[in-house]
């Protein structure tokens, strides 16, 4: 990749940081924040959104443009959602764990709350929201973070509902879960104070620390989402929503710049060769007799071949912005928006099954020269014009460099095309919930991660590997519940980060524990009810069976204290099976033998008992 000087090029770039919050309950009804399996759910039922004008009679750019797609929308309800997500009952007041959460978040990062929340609807219309808006309330403004590169303002804090979950695409729309739908998130929003890739990635790590140091938040795979506001001086500001990873933002942000960078060379050549776009043209009869597969089956089914001529365009449309994108992948991108598959292209034909003299025929039917490209969608014919006039406007764009729009974030680190940067006109109150005035006087700001791992080598003596594992790990809330509930620290800490691991490891299905399980666990080593080498084998069995309890479970495989005259019974056992090595090797013989007393008592006996046992009948023998 090319290296560019970023401040050569003016990169300004800001985040907006997303993360679910660990409540009991969702933002605005009693319904529980657990995740379920689409399988489970209990009925279903569909709705059709359409944009709405604001207070001012505007309507939002972004939302008229989703709308441009009829779509059906499917939601999957549970017995653990209620009427307020399928929009059939007004939400009730706001959660104030989440907003008390909130204000924890705001004091680690110096922010102001605001005298009075109110709550605005955010205009969404892409289904993910049964509504066609996201309650959303300012809490806090004005606050900062530390980075290696600088001071990086903190604009805003809201508190918002989480959208419902995307299941899967169907033949009339999508299909979204309502079980995520309504769980309290933060959005953290910078300030444009981020100028390189290296801050951008540092700065949402520190967020992230920040909001984790709370021990109040969801963790896992898709309960913190990143989103990215990248400009360059000539270029525009392109919103980029979804960076799953973190360790994506650097990347996703080089990327955007040299793809505005590569955008604005485009506009200046095409501006030296004067280039234009034509109209959008039928050239469906110079593929009647096609051997491209797309193509003749599009026309089989009644479907036209539309084309835009692009003056000055040639070479240019296939030219790369951005590692395996090109221009086309952009036209390509929006004439997807309105249901065709993608656009072919004069600067990759002939190609696909399509024919040079077709390509010939092409240009000549729309007039183009050797200097010209020529985009084209096969498709049904109302859907073939709408996009490759979305293909033109987009081709338009191009004249004028880089246009200001929201992108979808790819796993590769590249964005594609998502819809129009939204505006003003996105937003209108919520009239169906009351204000609410943060009191941060009460509550208290919590301990950093780092403060933390400092705390658990000098208060409880931990490794300092292993306090940062438990400070930074899932299980770091419940590690200070058991542990100031009397719970051996050592113990805690080796249950919740090595042992889990290691079963992970073996395809035990861990995930299956509940905070239930581990503190029974736990408090069955305590006292004396289950020794050490037993919590991995009951750990399992409880993952494998999780509707038992922790004792239930640790009677059915076995796995109960043993009293001293049991766990002596099966070493002299272990030893008179080995008598001629006892003779023979005398203590040497203990190390292998320990592990063979160890397996017979199957984690029935603590380690220490067991070696003191069998010390003494092996010197009893020598």
């Amino acid at each position: 990749m090319t290296e560019y000087d970023y401040e050569a090029l003016g990169l300004v770039a800001g985040l907006e940081i997303h993360q679910q919050l660990d409540t009991a309950t969702k933002l605005f009804c009693q319904c529980p924040t657990d995740r379920r399996e689409p399988a489970e759910s209990t009925r279903s039922f569909t709705r059709y959104l359409h944009p709405t004008r604001s207070e001012l009679g505007e309507l939002d750019d972004a939302a008229v443009e989703e709308s441009k797609v009829e779509r059906e929308f499917e939601y999957l309800a549970y017995d653990t959602t209620c009427l307020v997500e399928e929009d059939d009952e007004p939400p009730h007041e706001l959660d104030a764990e989440a907003l008390e959460t909130t204000l924890e978040v705001a004091q680690l990062m110096d922010m102001s709350p605001v005298d009075q929340a109110h709550v605005m609807r955010k205009i969404v219309v892409d289904g993910s929201n049964t509504t066609g808006f996201q309650r959303s309330s300012l809490i806090a403004t004005d606050g900062e973070i530390e980075t290696s590169e600088g001071t990086v303002g903190i604009e805003d804090m809201l508190l918002e509902e989480e959208s419902a979950q995307r299941v899967e695409e169907t033949g009339d729309g999508v299909r979204y879960s309502l079980d995520r739908l309504g769980i309290p998130l933060v959005e953290i929003g910078t300030r444009p104070d981020i100028s390189s890739p290296e801050q951008a990635l540092e700065a949402a790590e520190r967020i992230g620390m920040l909001l984790r140091s709370t021990g109040k938040v969801k963790r896992g795979l898709g309960t913190i989402r990143q989103d990215v506001n990248v400009s360059i001086e000539e270029g525009a500001r392109v919103e980029i929503k979804g960076v799953q990873s973190l360790d994506d933002i650097d990347d996703i942000v080089r990327n955007e710049v040299a793809r505005q960078a590569e955008l604005v060379e485009i506009r200046d050549e095409l501006a030296d060769r004067d280039a234009s776009v034509g109209d959008g043209q039928d050239v469906t009869a110079v593929f009647e007799d096609t051997d491209s597969g797309v193509i003749a089956g599009a026309l089989s089914s009644g479907g036209s071949v539309t084309a835009v001529p692009l003056y000055g365009f040639d070479g240019i449309v296939g030219r790369e912005i951005a590692p395996d994108r090109r221009l086309g992948t952009e036209l390509s991108d929006h004439a997807k928006r309105h249901g065709a598959g993608g656009i072919f292209h004069t600067d990759e034909l002939p190609a696909y099954g399509v024919t040079e003299d077709e390509v010939t025929a092409l240009r000549e039917a729309v007039g183009a020269g050797p200097e010209d490209a020529v985009a084209i969608v096969a498709a049904e014919t109302d859907v073939a014009e709408a996009a490759i006039e979305a293909a033109a406007e987009r081709a338009e764009t191009a004249l004028e460099g880089v246009p200001e729009e929201t992108r979808g974030a790819n796993d590769d680190g590249t964005t594609r095309y998502l819809r129009p940067l939204p505006g003003a006109a996105r937003m209108y109150p919520e009239t169906d919930v009351p204000p609410v005035e943060p009191d941060p006087s009460d509550v208290p700001e919590p301990e950093l991660l780092t403060e933390k791992v400092d705390r658990y080598q000098d208060e409880y003596d931990l490794g300092e590997g292993l306090a940062e594992q438990v400070a930074y790990g899932e299980h770091m809330p419940l590690f200070e519940t058991v542990v100031a509930d009397g719970i051996d620290p050592t113990l805690a800490a080796t249950t919740l980060e090595s042992t889990l691991t290691e079963l992970r490891r073996d395809d035990v299905p861990v995930e299956t524990l509940t905070r239930s399980h581990l503190e029974s666990v736990l408090r069955m080593v305590e006292d004396g009810d289950l020794p050490n080498e037993g919590v991995p084998d009951l750990l399992e069995a409880l993952a494998e069976d999780p509707d038992r309890t922790a004792a239930a479970a640790a009677d059915d495989a076995g796995l109960g204290g043993a009293d001293e005259a049991e766990v002596r019974e099966a070493i002299v056992e272990v030893v008179d099976r080995n008598g001629d090595q006892v003779e023979e090797e005398g203590m040497q013989a203990f190390s292998g033998l320990m592990g063979e007393c160890m397996g017979a008592l199957r984690g029935k006996a603590d380690g220490d008992l067991v070696s003191e046992l069998l010390r003494e009948e092996i010197q009893k023998r020598t």
